[in-house]
């Protein structure tokens, strides 16, 4: 795997290293050492798969608040996504910075999302699937959300929402928020 560093601080894009001959190819996808040799945690102890069915859907801006934060190894294993990440760690010299990723069964890039990371995705074709390793238990009362059309954060979606879901529509903006984030 290759790991490669984004603009914002400790998250990574993955790509896998194939190796083919006439059958096709093989890759690893998730190794502990490798992922230990570059700091990462790889303790995975959940996997999630999510489909949408329509073009344009959109689903985050998720975290869940400390301490129950986790990890996330996001990959489009059908269609293409795009994946925003945001940094809402107050201490991170990239806080409240956002960055955006084209995955797709295509490319097979992954996205490795920290801690104190809102994370969301938008499907750019129809009948998409996504999955995605995490290294916590889902923990519904630390559930969190950041609104994806907060002016604040800026960012310009490839496409019109055209689904999402009541919560993910009614996260409060940013100056609306008494807490700190993470």
């Amino acid at each position: 795997m290759k790991f490669i560093k984004t603009d914002l601080k400790d998250a990574y894009l993955i790509e896998l290293e194939m190796r083919g001959d006439d059958r096709g190819f093989f890759a690893r996808s998730m190794c502990r050492d490798e992922f230990s040799e570059v700091g990462l945690d790889s303790n995975f102890v959940q996997q999630n798969t999510s489909f949408s069915a329509q073009r344009g859907t959109l689903r985050g801006m998720h975290f869940q608040r400390a301490p129950f934060g986790e990890d996330k190894l996001v990959r489009c294993i059908s269609g293409a996504i795009v994946d925003v990440i945001v940094d809402i760690r107050k201490d991170s010299p990239t806080y409240l910075k956002h960055q955006m990723f084209e995955l797709t069964s295509r490319n097979r890039l992954q996205l490795y999302v920290p801690k104190g990371f809102a994370h969301s995705f938008m499907t750019l074709e129809d009948n998409v699937e996504v999955s995605y390793l995490v290294t916590a238990p889902y923990t519904p009362a630390s559930e969190d959300g950041l609104r994806y059309s907060d002016e604040e954060l800026g960012i310009d979606w490839p496409l019109p929402v055209t689904v999402i879901s009541e919560k993910d529509d009614s996260w409060p903006l940013l100056k609306d928020r008494q807490e700190a984030l993470y």
